[in-house]
């Protein structure tokens, strides 16, 4: 039977979700149960043949957890007590409960900077709206991934060179897996993408052996 490893871009992956099922504050078990459904069925979309799942190398970065002074109100902010901070924890808890589940974290590296909104940058530069009109939720501090697409890359040369499967799936949204992606098929590894319905570039398509997405839309009540 041909073996799937089936690698997740994590930040990728949360974004699309909660864009898909239409929840800002989706639950760590549902979220963690959505991935592996997701994964799963991915293993059986072939009508005539059957994959049996190598592995799932989920890629993200421990949640930030230090304290930070919001600079247009001065409020101090306790990034370890957000909600975000206990939904990364316990997801992860949950994907390590998870039979053949791998987390591969990099490392949140702090920007030592507060940055507008790109959504109000916009504003500001077409002057619909003056400094004087940001509010404390119009400004996010700075975190930058790092190692996480490094880390993503060295797994699929390292499986392709080793001949450990014959089919890997990226769930990802960008182009920087392409050099990693050709190497692999240049091994005989079928490559297929999951954008989870994100559009991608046209000439994606030359690099990949399919693209597929396996989660399901759902409407806001």
């Amino acid at each position: 039977m041909k073996k799937t490893a089936i690698l997740v871009d994590g930040a990728f992956f949360l974004r699309r979700y909660r864009n898909i099922i239409k929840d800002a504050s989706p639950d760590p078990v549902k979220t963690a149960n959505a991935l592996w459904m997701m994964c799963m069925l991915h293993l059986y979309k072939e009508k005539n043949e059957k994959f049996n799942l190598y592995r799932i190398f989920y890629y993200d970065c421990l949640p930030y957890d230090k304290k930070q002074h919001n600079p247009l109100t001065g409020k101090a902010i306790d990034f370890s007590k957000t909600e975000t901070h206990q939904f990364q924890l316990a997801f992860f808890e949950e994907l390590r409960k998870k039979r053949k589940v791998a987390l591969r974290l990099g490392i949140l590296e702090d920007g030592n900077k507060w940055i507008i909104k790109p959504e109000k940058t916009k504003a500001l530069l077409k002057g619909n709206i003056t400094v004087k009109d940001l509010t404390e939720n119009d400004i996010q501090f700075d975190f930058k991934q790092k190692m996480v697409d490094m880390k993503i890359g060295i797994d699929i040369a390292s499986i392709a060179l080793k001949k450990q499967v014959d089919q890997i799936i990226l769930i990802a949204g960008d182009s920087d897996f392409v050099p990693a992606a050709k190497l692999a098929r240049r091994e005989g590894v079928d490559f297929l993408l999951d954008p989870m319905w994100n559009p991608i570039k046209p000439n994606l398509f030359e690099h990949i052996d399919g693209l597929y997405s396996t989660l399901k839309y759902k409407t806001r009540k």
